[in-house]
């Protein structure tokens, strides 16, 4: 019989399906007195090649304290977490090493790809005045790539509420 581990445990579909139903990830990156600095990041999933493998991508301040942790230590923890009672909980846990993008048409078609997925009813795309405020603000931001070293997943639905 598969530990309970194992039960809940989700495929890798189910964590791409997942990722893209939720909004927010935590990012903890090590701070410089040695605590966690855990700080809300909206993200995107892109693909990473045709084997279907995905990354997550987020954009923030250059001057962020984020950022001055990962140029430091360029590892990070995230958690993307839904649910609030246990037989709901589900979640995926990352591990990964973080490239900083600094190159302005990357954290531009980041930033881009970011407004395109948190702004609702855009229909026939980012208006010429949306693109706009998106190139000031890709001017003062990095794109992180996290590449995955570490993953936990879980998924206390496929319990079928027997604990």
């Amino acid at each position: 019989m598969p530990s309970r581990r194992e039960q809940i445990k989700m495929t890798d579909a189910e964590v791409l399906s997942f990722l893209g139903e939720e909004k927010t990830v935590i990012c903890a990156t090590n701070g410089v007195s040695g605590w966690p600095h855990l700080m809300p990041l909206w993200f995107v999933v892109r693909p990473t090649g045709p084997d279907e493998a995905s990354e997550l991508w987020a954009w923030t301040f250059a001057k962020s304290q984020k950022t001055k942790n990962l140029e430091r230590d360029a590892r990070a923890s995230l958690q993307v977490e839904a649910g609030l009672e246990y037989q709901e909980l589900r979640g995926v846990m990352l591990e990964a090493n973080v490239v900083i993008h600094r190159e302005i048409d990357d954290v531009l078609a980041l930033g881009m790809e970011i407004f395109e997925r948190y702004t609702p009813g855009l229909g026939e795309g980012l208006s010429d005045e949306a693109k706009e405020m998106i190139r000031g603000q890709a001017a003062k931001r990095v794109a992180f790539q996290f590449v995955e070293q570490k993953r936990v997943s879980w998924d206390h639905r496929k319990l079928g509420g027997v604990y």
